[in-house]
């Protein structure tokens, strides 16, 4: 019995050191996508709480039974500043939750990212450490990995 599980531990240890190239650059590609797209939407937050506070500081000094105007999913409503206002406070609140909690999962996927790196011994290249004198046939190879380099472990 002894004998079985180990050579069932071995090929497990195959499967895993076994992934080709193209595996492990798909994987690394996915990563650094999850990455940016992390922080496109981060970004985007941030933009978004600045208004929210552009909106807020200009509220805060008219009155509070003036009326404004809304947007609530697609439809302008009607409504006076002391409605808002605590609305958008709320928002904005939420917001300054939500941004701190993409900020931690961009530092832990780019952490994902490092290690992914260093356990599959990968290299990008730079533009500094591309031959200036590369033939054209090469450039095509290049396209194809997209400046990453995946070594084998000594």
């Amino acid at each position: 019995m002894a004998t079985d599980g180990s050579k069932k531990q071995a090929k497990n240890v195959l499967k895993v050191a076994g992934k080709s190239n193209e595996e492990v650059i798909q994987g690394f590609q996915r990563l650094r996508t999850e990455q940016r797209q992390l922080a496109s939407k981060l970004s985007e937050l941030e933009m978004d709480l600045n208004e929210h506070k552009l909106v807020i500081e200009t509220l805060q000094n008219v009155d509070a039974d003036r009326k404004c105007f809304r947007m609530v999913g697609g439809v302008l409503v009607e409504r006076t500043v002391k409605e808002v206002l605590p609305a958008l406070t709320s928002n904005r609140d939420q917001m300054t939750k939500v941004i701190e909690v993409l900020n931690t999962q961009i530092t832990t996927k780019g952490q994902e990212i490092n290690d992914f790196k260093e356990k599959n011994n990968i290299r990008i290249r730079n533009q500094n450490e591309l031959p200036s004198a590369a033939p054209d046939n090469e450039g095509e190879n290049k396209v194809a990995n997209q400046g990453v380099l995946v070594g084998t472990k000594p």
